[in-house]
């Protein structure tokens, strides 16, 4: 069993800067970030695995950067020129076992999950 527990989040204004952390009970092999707006589905942000590995959606690349810390249990999204579209609940996810052909950016690949941090970013 893996524990996840998010911190972070706010109301900002566009254009400024947040950092959501993540302490986890234990680091798993795939770890990730994904965010919701209530109606619409969960929608993976980025990924990264133990060897360091990253992927991203396309609407967050050079904006958002996605890191892990061994040391600290900890996995970090880093999210910079923030848009009122980015506004939504974002949720920690982990995977342990060997992924295979399954997309790091889709919520079925992930087992564990933390119950989320809201970010709302206004005009």
């Amino acid at each position: 069993q893996v524990r996840l527990v998010e911190s972070g989040g706010g109301s900002v204004q566009a254009g400024v800067s947040l950092r959501l952390s993540c302490a986890a009970s234990t680091l798993s092999t795939y770890m990730a970030w994904f965010r919701q707006v209530p109606g619409k589905e969960r929608e993976g942000v980025a990924a990264i695995d133990n060897g360091g590995s990253t992927t991203y959606a396309d609407s967050v690349k050079g904006r958002f950067t996605i890191s892990r810390d061994s040391a600290k249990n900890t996995l970090d999204l880093q999210m910079n020129t923030l848009k009122p579209e980015d506004t939504a609940m974002y949720y920690c996810a982990a995977r342990q076992w060997w992924l295979g052909s399954a997309s790091r950016l889709s919520s079925s690949t992930y087992n564990y999950w933390g119950q989320g941090t809201q970010v709302t970013v206004s005009s």
